[in-house]
Parts: structure tokens; sequence; C-alpha cells
């Protein structure tokens, strides 16, 4: 039978997008940084989250954790990309390990009288957020949490003065007894 051509181009296939966390174990040296935030603007994809610190020091090995969001095939491709980069040693996409363990630190500063004061105090109490610093028209509050309640603590806050937030990134790692490591086996 003919198959009829018609004007219209065929239906695309359209995947979903999932949110990913990355751990990726990388030499610490100069340019590192760049090379792998220039990979993702690069090629149009977006970091949604990006910590990093040094975890051996006497190897000099850097752990950098990466928040992103993509279709599979996207994901894989950014995992492909940053396996090839020479300082990088391993990466592993912790969201198909299991349930990761993530926390973020948020420090949140609120400036308020009177009914405002009080209710800033009963939320960040009710949070189990820590009081760092406080005057008479002011608090600077220390929460950790997943990113949605560090996202609900600070969407609460602004309804009685949030004036400045400042947000470390997601520190993520796989449940159970096996490390990802550095170098080491």
């Amino acid at each position: 039978m003919l198959q009829m051509k018609t004007h219209y181009p065929d239906a695309t296939r359209v995947e979903p997008s999932h949110r990913h966390t990355l751990a990726i174990i990388v030499d610490n040296e100069p340019g590192v940084l760049a090379r792998i935030a220039g990979l993702f603007s690069g090629r149009g994809y977006n970091i949604e989250s990006l910590t990093v610190t040094e975890t051996e020091h006497e190897a000099h090995i850097s752990r950098i954790t990466i928040v992103t969001t993509g279709t599979d095939s996207i994901i894989q491709q950014i995992k492909s990309q940053l396996e090839r980069l020479v300082p990088v040693h391993r990466v592993v996409d912790l969201t198909l390990t299991g349930e990761a363990v993530e926390r973020e630190l948020c420090l949140v500063k609120v400036v308020g009288k009177g009914d405002h004061r009080v209710e800033a105090m009963r939320l960040a109490s009710a949070f189990g957020a820590r009081t760092l610093d406080a005057t008479l028209t002011s608090f600077v509050y220390e929460l950790t949490g997943t990113t949605d309640e560090v996202e609900r603590f600070i969407k609460l806050m602004t309804a009685v003065g949030l004036v400045e937030v400042s947000r470390t990134g997601v520190a993520a790692m796989a449940r159970g007894a096996e490390g990802m490591g550095g170098l080491s086996p």
C-alpha cells in the first residue's frame, strides 16, 4: 500500500526531563571547574546547584556535586562528556544509585518588629533553624535540610521580613555501605 505524504511533519517523541544529582571526582587543579562549567554552558545545559570541595588533601582530589535536569539521553550525554575530561576520575549519577542523601544549608536574614519578629522566631523553631545572630530588629537563621525544605522556609520567611538569603547548594551522598571514594578503590 502506498504511504500518503502530508504537509505536516512527523510527530516528534517527547522525552520527560528528570532532575539528576551527579557526583564527580576530579584532580584539584586550576581550571577544572571552569572546564566542567564550560561543558554545561557550551551545550546549553543548566546547572541548578553546584558544590565543590577538596576531599583528599594529600592526593589533591576534589568532589563536585552538580544538580541538573534533562532527558535520559541528555543526562547520558553529559556523563559521557564529563568522563572524557582529563582531570575527571569518576562520574556517578546518584539519582540512579537509589535514594541519595541530599542536604543544603541556607542562611536567612529576617528584619522585623512586633508580630513579624515573633512569627519569624516561631517559624524558625518549627523548621529547626538555628539562630546565628540576633539584634533588636533582625535575625540571621541557619537551616540545613532538603532543597524542598529550604525552599518552603524561604517562602514562609518572605512574608515576615526576609531581606537576604545565602545557600550552599546540594551536598549529596549515596545511601548504604558502598563509598564513592577518590582515587583509592
